[in-house]
């Protein structure tokens, strides 16, 4: 750059242009640092002066200026370079930290949610408002009570006990399945192989006998349903001996505690008039009879004298000369004591005539019944086998309402038949521990003396081995599993037969928390309904066989009991293939609840389903099994194409 009276001049020399012809080489090339900042002919640089000063050595202003910038500009690329790195590592993070926190607030939500429902079925109880409104159709309603969330989990407890985990598996499943469709063979039976049987025990091919050869007296023990065998097996002796019955008398029990007569449940001249074919009926002894001590002269027959279920030979040989001689017989007890096999065929019709046709309840227990099934279904509408059970309360009943108003609701009916004396008797354990055997093996004393000596003197199976072996009767809890694996939705009225559960009301807590909309006699009648049945527990039974029989589905808990068989022996004689009976096969259960602690929902329900599908199936009577619970038999029933 030239000097010019002291001032920097800002158009740079010619010669000092790359294009010029005075451009030397050299210009370009660094000065060293050696070389003084005041050297003569360069000027000192003010403190205001603009730093893209030229150098000195012919370096052009703009190229320093140019390489300033791209120094400045690359340096700015890379800072921003860095910082958008570092932002997106930190985007990252952020998002990885807002999925984690995403993924915990749902699982959280979805937890709450849960134990909110559970906690909700378990706080649910039904209560029945004020018996009979009115006229209304149905004088029963349904509330569900409801508290306080602090009340709620101060009071609410988790399921406990064996079935603690499966109990909770099934009130989810429960308040899940609302909107899932029933398994279409619940409330069914196979109705075309069943339907070919029709009743047709009322078809007799004998005339009546005269009874000629003395007098059977038979006073029955047991409950309302043992008392119904030993009645109509005492039928079937009577023929068998040309004998006159004299009309049952029933025994008192310790364990029933009912004075009920035979005229007090069931209609005596009915009784008489319709069996007057087949064998003579009387409603006394004669009065030169009644005198007699029949002890004395060996004329009482227990049931020491008699073996189970003898066979008809027996009765023939022993009996015969016996009342023959002394012209009176009476049998005490009388619990099971004749054969199914071998019988001929026309004693077996007989028993069954007896049963399905002769023994018909009093009108005081039919119209109570009419009242209870009008109730449980919520609508006046009669079902199919109303009639056999009711007589002409079915229809009046109807007619009070004005006819056929609404669709009646459908109603499963379950027999709990875990009454102390089943439980005593069945030898199992409950899980009541020490206290349970203690007060279970006092009972035994008292009402089994005869099982008690037993165990003293031999050596009987484990409660472990009876449980497997299907032994044991159900308890509510295993009850209430089944009836959630099946796939009964949670809103399903359920009818519970049976008095006296063994444990109480605790022993309710599952079956009420999973179905809510369970009712018993006790729940649909008022008071003053059931005052006239008060203490007779042969009456109130009679109550239970009739909702039972008439149900949508019934279920029994245990097969072995007498209430269960005639109900759905009942059930397929006159059902015609339309009513369903779930049988579980306790030996599968017990094979399936041993899994209680590992064993999925899904897997169990599979399992559960399969155990009781292979029990629907229609077969013909067994050998030697029960005509009043298996009637499809060409004896009581006939087989049509």
């Amino acid at each position: 750059m030239g000097r010019s009276n002291g001032e920097v001049n800002d158009q740079p020399d010619e010669e000092n242009q790359p294009g010029s012809a005075g451009f030397r080489a050299d210009s370009l090339r660094p000065r060293s640092p050696r070389s003084s900042p005041a050297e003569p002919g360069r000027p000192r640089p003010s403190r205001f002066s603009s730093p893209d000063v030229s150098c000195d050595g012919g370096s052009s202003f703009a190229s320093v200026k140019m390489k300033a910038w791209e120094f400045l500009w690359g340096r700015d690329k890379e800072v921003s370079r860095t910082q958008q790195r570092v932002k997106r590592r930190m985007a990252r993070r952020w998002y990885k930290r807002r999925g984690v926190v995403l993924v915990i607030g749902l699982v959280g939500c979805f937890l709450l949610v849960n134990w909110w429902m559970l906690l909700s079925l378990q706080d649910q109880k039904v209560g029945i408002e004020g018996g009979v409104a009115g006229n209304s159709s149905s004088a029963v309603s349904f509330h569900v009570k409801k508290e306080g969330m602090k009340s709620v989990w101060k009071r609410v407890k988790p399921w406990t006990g064996v079935y603690g985990r499966l109990l909770a598996w099934a009130a989810h499943a429960l308040a899940e399945g609302h909107k899932k469709p029933e398994p279409k063979d619940l409330w069914q039976e196979p109705f075309v192989p069943a339907s070919a049987w029709k009743p047709c025990s009322d078809q007799r091919s004998f005339t009546s006998t005269g009874g000629n050869n003395g007098y059977i007296m038979v006073t029955a023990n047991g409950g309302l349903n043992q008392q119904r065998v030993a009645v109509c097996n005492a039928v079937a002796i009577a023929r068998l001996l040309n004998a006159t019955l004299v009309v049952p008398r029933f025994l008192y029990s310790s364990v029933w505690k009912d004075v009920s007569r035979f005229s007090d449940i069931y209609q005596e001249e009915h009784f008489i008039n319709y069996l007057t074919p087949d064998i003579r009926i009387v409603k006394e002894l004669p009065e030169e009879l009644q005198s007699l001590d029949l002890e004395a002269i060996g004329s009482l027959i227990t049931d020491t004298d008699i073996r189970k279920e003898s066979k008809p030979s027996f009765y023939v040989k022993n009996i015969l000369p016996l009342l023959i001689q002394n012209r009176v017989v009476h049998f005490l007890g009388f619990g099971n004591r004749l054969a199914f096999d071998p019988i001929p065929s026309q004693l077996q019709r007989l028993r069954c005539r007896c049963n399905f046709h002769a023994l018909e309840f009093v009108p005081k227990i039919q119209e109570t019944g009419a009242l209870l099934l009008q109730r449980v279904r919520r609508c006046p509408q009669p079902g199919l086998l109303d009639h056999y059970l009711v007589g002409p309360y079915a229809e009046s009943m109807l007619k009070e309402k004005g006819g056929h108003s609404g669709k009646a609701s459908k109603y499963l009916a379950l027999h709990l038949r875990f009454e102390i004396d089943m439980v005593a008797h069945s030898l199992c354990e409950f899980g009541g521990g020490e206290e349970e055997r203690q007060e279970l093996e006092a009972f035994r004393k008292v009402h089994f003396p005869a099982l008690t000596l037993l165990k003293k003197s031999s050596k009987l199976p484990s409660p472990a081995a009876l449980r497997e072996e299907g032994l044991c009767p159900l308890t509510p809890e295993e009850a209430v599993l089944m009836l959630a694996a099946l796939g009964f939705k949670r809103k399903t009225y359920v009818y519970v037969a049976g008095a006296n559960i063994y444990g109480g009301r605790s022993r309710l807590v599952a079956l009420n928390s999973l179905y809510p909309n369970l009712v018993t006699k006790e729940t649909l009648l008022s008071a003053s309904e059931l005052e006239p049945f008060k203490n007779f527990s042969s009456q109130l039974a009679a109550l239970d066989f009739i909702v039972c029989t008439a149900a949508d589905a019934f279920a029994m808990t245990d097969s072995g009991s007498q209430l269960s068989s005639l109900v759905s022996g009942y059930r397929i004689y006159y059902g015609g293939g339309k009513m369903p009976t779930i049988r579980p096969n306790k030996r599968r259960l017990a094979d399936i609840f041993t899994k209680n602690n590992t064993i999925e929902w899904r897997v169990f329900e599979q399992r559960v389903r399969k155990a009781v599908r292979q029990t629907k199936h229609v077969q013909t009577r067994p050998v030697a099994r029960s005509i009043y619970r298996y009637p499809r038999g060409n004896e009581c029933m006939c087989f049509t194409e």
